[in-house]
């Protein structure tokens, strides 16, 4: 019997992998007797920050790409994602609730697997911890006494909105460049408006952090209002963004604010890129001054939290089993791979090794010539700063730099990378 610890992306990844293959599994996962500070669902594979899985673009986006490669490896979170994704033009975004119960039931219906309801306090001698950015404090001080340095910094989400509170006539429905279905309401700001929200969000009063939430802000949450601070523009050359959109008299407007659909029903809508950590009362006030917004009715506001990390260089290898320990395996954020995906994948990879361990044959990473053995590669390459690690094209072994034309140049990364995806799936007899 193994033991996976974590029933997130990484965990359910992992152990149905195994399952499926015909690996007894015993998933442990404490909730619903205890839930993390982000943790309400008593599901599996629960979605805390956004409910976007990214760019859906196989050959134009290193996210969109890991996506495939997945699918080409079995992926039963790129399963329930197609099976319970809202409009959002090119991103990959699902219905919270639909995705989480559709991995539940999946794994449920595996004979191979059994479920464990407790708080784990030990590193197992043998399986994949799990356990994700908010890692119980008992299993945290396990990790420390073994390893000695795990990092924390912070993580925030965004806020939600109800979509009837939404003042439509002040928004207009188009995807950036046209692309998707028309999936975005997009809530134009003038300067004058703009200027006011900016000046409102960086004097807003910010909710203290917990003493065991003090650490970095890593830059990839990082909460809008520190973006703002950081000059008056920062905003209109990021998240608010108007490039690529033009309101209904095909006018691009000073500055955006986007709201993506949360749920299949588009009875709610979260702020794109507006994670925070204000305090309830002062994200309704400051948000309220968009004019779309200015009646909205909050169904969940933004919150920030710890995410932990290994100093994973220091202590993986690269098909993410511990250097003390080669039956003992690290995946998911924790492990220094930073996204919903991302998390997923290194879960999925996690299994496979494992599955190559217990059947006597040894692990085999993939080409780092795919995103999936890049970021595998990444988090094991020696690193006196290691930081959190999203898909991109960056950490991919060879570039077609002779290629000038850049949508050229990333549908031959892609065309590799699927090509050395498949040559890797029938080298293990996926």
């Amino acid at each position: 019997m193994i033991e996976v610890v974590g029933a997130g992306l990484a965990g359910c990844e992992a152990a149905y992998f195994l399952a499926t293959h015909g690996v007894q599994v015993a998933l442990v996962e404490m909730k619903p007797k205890k839930y993390t500070p982000a943790h309400t669902s008593p599901q599996f594979c629960e979605l805390v920050c956004s409910n976007s899985l990214k760019s859906g673009d196989v050959y134009g986006n290193a996210c969109g790409l890991l996506k495939e490669e997945m699918r080409r490896l079995g992926s039963v979170t790129m399963e329930a994602a197609e099976n319970s994704r809202v409009p959002a033009g090119g991103a990959l975004a699902v219905d919270r609730e639909k995705f989480s119960a559709y991995v539940t039931e999946k794994l449920r219906a595996r004979p191979e697997i059994s479920f464990v309801c407790r708080e784990q306090t030990a590193l197992p001698a043998r399986g994949i911890v799990a356990t994700g950015p908010l890692t119980s404090d008992a299993l945290s001080a396990a990790i420390s006494q073994k390893y000695g340095n795990a990092l924390c910094f912070y993580d925030a989400s965004a806020p939600i909105v109800a979509a009837e509170s939404v003042d439509l006539s002040k928004t207009f429905t188009q995807d950036r460049y046209g692309r998707g279905t028309g999936d975005y309401l997009n809530c134009p700001l003038t300067k004058e408006e703009y200027e006011a929200f900016v000046h409102a969000l960086v004097t807003a009063e910010r909710a203290t952090p917990h003493t065991f939430e003090r650490g970095e802000i890593f830059e990839g949450c990082m909460p809008v209002e520190v973006m703002a601070s950081r000059g008056a523009d920062t905003l209109r050359y990021g998240t608010f963004k108007p490039v690529g959109l033009r309101d209904g008299e095909g006018n691009r407007p000073y500055a955006v604010l986007q709201l993506r659909r949360e749920n299949a029903a588009g009875t709610c809508y979260g702020l794109v890129g507006c994670q925070t950590n204000l305090k309830f009362g002062e994200q309704k006030r400051v948000f309220s001054i968009i004019p779309a917004l200015a009646h909205a009715e909050f169904e969940r506001y933004g919150v920030m939290h710890r995410n932990t990390f290994l100093r994973s260089p220091q202590i993986l290898n690269a098909d993410f089993s511990a250097k003390s320990n080669p039956m003992l395996f690290f995946s998911g954020q924790m492990t220094g791979v930073e996204g919903y995906v991302e998390s997923a994948a290194s879960g999925l990879l996690a299994g496979i090794h494992l599955w190559r361990k217990l059947n006597g044959k040894a692990a085999v990473v993939p080409s780092s010539a795919t995103v999936c053995g890049a970021l595998s590669h990444y988090i094991a390459a020696p690193n006196g700063d290691f930081q959190p690690m999203n898909a991109n094209y960056g950490i991919l072994s060879v570039g077609f730099g002779n290629v000038r034309d850049k949508k050229q140049r990333r549908r031959l990364l892609a065309e590799r990378a699927l090509r050395e995806i498949g040559q890797y799936a029938r080298t293990l007899g996926l």
